[in-house]
C-alpha cells in the first residue's frame, strides 16, 4: 500500500484510541429517543469507531438541490460528546428515487441488455457521466458542511464498490470501455495483435466497433472477456478516485478508503490494484454458514486482506455479530464464535473490529440481519458478546500497530484468477482458488502463518513460496518467483501455472512455459481428469481433477503416477536452483497428499509452526517493532486444547497457565 506524503492525510489511527470497535451506524432508521439510548449502550459496550450515513442520500438530499442536515448534524455532535469517532459515508451507494426519475439513464445493464431499476440499492453505473456528477455533488456538500467537524476521522468513500453488480454493458459503459482500450493499446493494430483477433474473423478497423463482451452465440474472445474484466475493475476505482479528488480539495488531512469484499468469493475486483488509491483498507467479510470449516475461509480471507495492505494494520469494517439474512438458511453463530471470529481477524492483522451494523433494522431487506444491539435488545446473548468483545479489545490495545510473522508466501493475483476461469479451457474442474486454498488450509492447520503477495511482489523474506494456478503470468513476475528460489527459498510451482503471458497467449515451446526453465520440465501435453476420475501416486495418497504428462528436463523426479496411460510419469518433481530449490506439483493431491507435501516443503524450507498446539487451536504471532509479540490462541473445538507458551495472557491478566478453555481465546503478551 503506498505511504502517505508528510503533507498528506493523517492516518485514521491518530484518531482512535486503541484498537478500534464499532460499526455501521443507521440513526437515520430510527426516533431521536432511541438515538440518545445508542449513546448511553455505545458507552457501555465501548465503541469508538462508527461509520455514519452509508445510505442516507435520500434523507440528506430529499430532492435535487434541497437538503435536510439537521439529524446528521446532531448525531455527529452527539458521538463526539462521548469521543466516538466516524467514518463519514459519501451516501452514495443507493441513488435517491428522484435521481432515477430524473436520469434512468444511470442504471446498471446486463450483459443480456437487462435494465437493473431501483428499490434495491447500488443502481447505478460508474461509467455514467451523469451519475459522477451528482455524486461528486452531494461528495462536495457533505466535506464542506463536516470538514472541521471533531468526529470526522475517515471517509468511507460509497460502500462496497462492485457488489451484487461488477460488470456494466450500457451504452455508455461500451464507450469507456473503447476510450479505455484505446488508452491501453494505443492503436487498433495493437489491440487486433493482442486479442489474436485473426481468429474466427474478428479482427476490427477501428475502436468504434468495439463492444463489451455481451451474449454472444458462442464463446467469446478470451482477450476481450481479459480487459473488459481489467476495464470493471479499473472503472469502479475510477469513479472512487473522482469522489475522493473532491475529498481531498476540502479535506486534505482526512484520509479516505471504501470497504473491499476480499474472500474467497470476490473475483471481480482487482485489490492488489486499487491498494494504492487507499490510505487504509478496509474490508468487510461474512461467513457461510453452511461451511463446517468457515474459521478456515475467515483466515483465508483476513491473511488476503493483510496481503493487499502490505502487511499494514487495517478495518475490519463489516462482519456479523451472529446470523446474516441473505444465505439460503440463516443459522446463527455458536456461543463464543463471535469472540473467535473477531479475535481471528486481529490476529491477522486488523487493529478495528466493526459491525454491520450497531442496531437490528425492523423494516427492510436486512431486517434479519444480526447487529450489535439485537431485536431481543439487550436481555440477549449476542448483547452480552458485544459487551464482553468491546472488554477484550480494550485489554488488547498493547497489540495495536504490531504485524503478522510470516515465513510463508502464497502467490496471490486476481488477474491469473480472471484468466484462468475464462471459458474453453483443458478442464472446467480446474478452479483458481482450489488448490491454493488446500495449500492455505493445511498449514493453518499445521500452526504456520502464510501472507499472500503479489506475484510482483517482495518475495526475498520468505522461506517458502508457493505458486498455485498462477495460469496468467508476466515476464518480470515469473523472473521474481524465480529470483526467491536462487535466493535460498523453497519454490512449489504447481501445475496450469505460467501457461500464457498477460495478454492470454500461449507460452510456445511446451508447458509450464514461464517456469519451464526455472523446474527442469516440459510438458507436451494435459492430460485433465474425467469427473469422477482419480489417480493413484506411488506413496498411497491419490490425485484428482488434473494430471500432465511430464518429462524431466534437469529435475528430478520426487513422486510418480501408478496407473495407465501415466504409470511411472512424474507428479512430483525438484530441481537445486542456486541456494534454493524449485519444485513442480502436476496433479492435485487428496489432503493426505497436500499434508504430507507440506510436510516435505517445511522440512526442506526450516520453516515451523508459530508454536505447539492441540489441534483445533488455531495460533498467529503479532511482533511490535521494538521486539515485543503476541500469540493468539483461538481455541475452536469444544474441548480445552494445550498450548506451548509463556506470559501474560491480555485478556485475563494472569499468567497463561498453558491451556485454553473450550470455544475460547487467549491472547499472550510472551515473555
Amino acid at each position: 500500500m503506498a505511504m502517505q506524503e508528510n503533507n498528506g492525510p493523517a492516518s485514521v489511527w491518530s484518531s482512535i484510541d486503541g484498537l478500534g470497535f464499532g460499526g455501521d451506524y443507521n440513526p437515520e432508521q430510527w426516533p431521536v429517543s432511541v438515538r440518545l439510548e445508542d449513546l448511553q449502550l455505545m458507552q457501555e459496550a465501548g465503541v469508538n469507531f462508527l461509520s455514519v450515513g452509508i445510505f442516507s442520500w435520500a434523507l440528506l438530499e430529499p430532492s435535487e438541490g434541497h437538503y435536510d442536515f439537521g439529524w446528521l448534524d446532531e448525531v455527529l455532535d452527539n458521538l463526539a460528546d462521548i469521543g466516538v469517532k466516524v467514518a463519514l459515508a459519501t451516501a452514495t451507494a443507493a441513488p435517491p428515487a428522484w435521481l432515477v426519475r430524473r436520469h434512468p439513464e444511470i442504471l446498471p445493464v446486463t450483459a443480456d441488455g437487462t435494465v437493473l431499476g431501483p428499490g434495491s440499492r447500488r443502481h447505478y453505473t460508474p461509467s455514467s457521466a451523469v451519475y459522477r456528477r451528482y455524486a461528486t455533488g452531494i461528495t462536495r456538500v457533505l466535506a464542506e458542511r463536516y470538514k472541521d467537524h471533531p468526529a470526522l476521522a475517515l471517509w468511507h468513500v460509497d460502500n462496497e464498490l462492485g457488489c451484487h453488480v461488477s460488470e456494466f454493458y450500457g451504452e455508455e459503459d461500451a464507450a469507456a470501455f473503447r476510450g479505455w482500450l484505446e488508452r491501453r493499446y494505443g492503436s487498433i493494430e495493437a489491440l487486433n495483435a493482442s486479442w489474436g483477433t485473426a481468429f474466427w474473423s474478428q479482427n476490427y478497423a477501428s475502436f468504434d466497433e468495439i463492444l463489451p463482451p455481451a451474449v454472444a452465440p458462442s464463446t467469446l474472445n478470451p482477450g476481450q472477456q481479459l480487459d473488459f474484466q481489467r476495464f470493471n475493475s479499473w472503472a469502479l476505482m475510477d469513479y472512487y478516485r473522482e469522489l475522493v479528488a473532491v475529498l481531498r480539495e476540502v479535506t486534505p488531512g482526512i484520509p479516505c478508503t471504501t470497504n473491499l469484499m476480499a474472500s474467497s468469493a470476490t473475483k471481480s475486483m482487482d485489490y492488489f490494484d486499487w491498494a494504492k488509491d487507499l490510505d487504509v483498507i478496509a474490508n468487510d467479510h461474512y461467513l457461510v454458514a453452511a461451511d463446517p470449516e468457515r474459521h478456515l475461509e475467515l483466515a483465508f480471507s483476513a491473511d488476503l486482506t493483510r496481503g493487499i495492505a502490505g502487511g499494514e494494520p487495517w478495518i475490519l469494517m463489516e462482519h456479523s455479530t451472529s446470523a446474516v439474512n441473505w444465505q439460503p438458511r440463516n443459522q446463527p453463530k455458536m456461543p463464543g464464535e463471535m469472540l473467535r471470529n473477531s479475535l481471528s481477524h486481529v490476529a491477522r492483522g486488523a487493529d478495528a473490529v466493526m459491525f454491520f451494523q450497531w442496531r437490528q433494522s425492523f423494516a427492510g431487506s436486512e431486517k434479519f440481519h444480526s447487529a450489535m444491539v439485537p431485536h431481543a435488545g439487550t436481555d440477549s446473548r449476542v448483547w452480552r458478546e458485544v459487551v464482553d468483545l468491546g472488554a477484550a479489545l480494550k485489554l488488547l490495545e498493547p497489540v495495536r500497530g504490531s504485524r503478522v510473522e510470516s515465513r510463508v508466501a502464497i502467490v496471490f493475483d486476481y488477474e491469473a484468477w480472471w484468466a484462468a476461469e475464462i471459458d474453453s479451457k483443458p478442464s472446467v474442474d480446474v478452479k483458481y482458488l482450489d488448490l491454493l486454498r488446500a495449500f492455505h488450509r493445511s498449514l493453518v492447520l499445521k500452526g504456520i502463518s502464510v501472507d499472500l503477495v503479489h506475484p510482483s511482489g517482495p518475495l526475498g523474506n520468505y522461506d517458502l513460496v508457493l505458486v498455485c494456478t498462477l495460469y496468467a503470468v508476466s515476464d518480470d513476475s515469473a523472473a521474481n518467483i524465480a529470483a526467491a528460489a536462487s535466493a535460498g527459498a523453497t519454490v512449489l510451482v504447481s501445475y496450469f501455472s505460467g501457461i500464457v503471458d498477460p495478454q492470454d497467449h500461449v507460452r510456445l515451446g511446451g508447458y509450464p512455459g514461464a517456469f519451464r526453465d526455472l523446474l527442469g520440465v516440459r510438458v507436451e501435453e494435459f492430460h485433465p481428469l474425467l469427473a469422477g476420475s482419480q489417480l493413484k501416486l506411488d506413496d498411497g495418497t491419490v490425485s484428482t481433477i488434473w494430471s500432465e504428462h511430464v518429462q524431466l528436463a534437469g529435475a528430478d523426479a520426487v513422486q510418480k503416477l501408478t496407473e495407465y496411460p501415466l504409470d511411472g510419469v512424474p507428479a512430483l518433481t525438484r530441481r537445486a536452483v542456486g541456494d534454493g530449490a524449485a519444485w513442480y506439483l502436476s496433479t492435485f493431491p487428496d489432503r493426505d497428499g497436500i499434508d504430507a507435501l507440506v510436510d516435505r516443503l517445511l522440512a526442506e524450507s526450516g520453516v515451523s509452526p508459530v508454536t505447539s498446539a492441540d489441534p483445533g487451536v488455531e495460533v498467529v504471532r503479532r511482533r511490535l517493532p521494538d521486539g515485543r509479540s503476541f500469540l493468539f490462541a483461538i481455541n475452536h473445538t469444544r474441548a480445552s486444547a494445550s498450548v506451548a507458551a509463556t506470559g501474560t495472557d491480555l485478556l485475563t491478566g494472569e499468567p497463561f497457565a498453558g491451556s485454553v478453555p473450550a470455544g475460547s481465546v487467549a491472547v499472550i503478551a510472551e515473555g
